[in-house]
């Protein structure tokens, strides 16, 4: 079994990619080679975010990498919060940063009275392999619910509903939620790609 490298200490994140790839890969995170660094993202695209923390791991601990940074990118917010997603809420003067619960209310409570709601996500995986650098992106289009639904997965979940199946992401079972979602999308082309080498 082919084991991946995934710079992150993100235990959400692991675990959806876990259930993704399924036997296909062990993936190890950031924890599991001994980085303890929270690895800047200070880049102005999620691409970048993503081939920063993907190059740090490959340069420091000398391993093939992959990373990924995720976007809400939401049309009467003029494509905000973008890549201050994780941090939205604190930024605004809501909580602490990370914080999935305050990242929410500082959205929804910016999307009052806005009868445009459409929104989308999206995840850039960077790969680092052999010296080289890939990118594979996945997207999902949607709208912001006005109340939290649902309890599965997690962050801003219970508020973003997929197009055409009338649920947030939190409604779903995992199965469902990987087969939709950004993360799954660009998570399947990055296996499409390392099973063709």
């Amino acid at each position: 079994m082919q084991t991946l490298i995934m710079a992150t200490n993100n235990e959400h994140k692991l675990r959806e990619i876990r259930q993704i790839l399924g036997s296909r890969f062990q993936v190890k995170g950031l924890a599991d080679i001994g980085c303890n660094t929270d690895i800047p993202e200070t880049s102005d695209t999620l691409q970048g975010n993503a081939l920063q923390k993907a190059r740090y791991v490959a340069e420091h601990f000398g391993v093939d990498c992959f990373a990924d940074d995720t976007g809400l990118e939401v049309d009467a917010l003029g494509g905000d919060p973008g890549i201050y997603t994780a941090r939205y809420g604190s930024i605004n003067g809501y909580g602490d940063s990370h914080d999935a619960n305050a990242n929410i209310r500082c959205l929804l409570d910016k999307l009052s009275g806005q009868t445009c709601r459409t929104a989308r996500f999206r995840t850039v995986i960077a790969l680092v392999r052999g010296g080289k650098e890939y990118l594979f992106e996945g997207r999902v289009e949607g709208r912001i619910v006005q109340q939290l639904r649902g309890t599965q997965g997690f962050g801003y979940d219970p508020v973003f509903e997929v197009q055409d199946t009338g649920l947030t992401f939190a409604e779903m079972g995992p199965e469902e939620k990987n087969r939709l979602s950004h993360r799954g999308r660009a998570t399947e082309k990055l296996v499409s790609f390392l099973t063709s080498q």
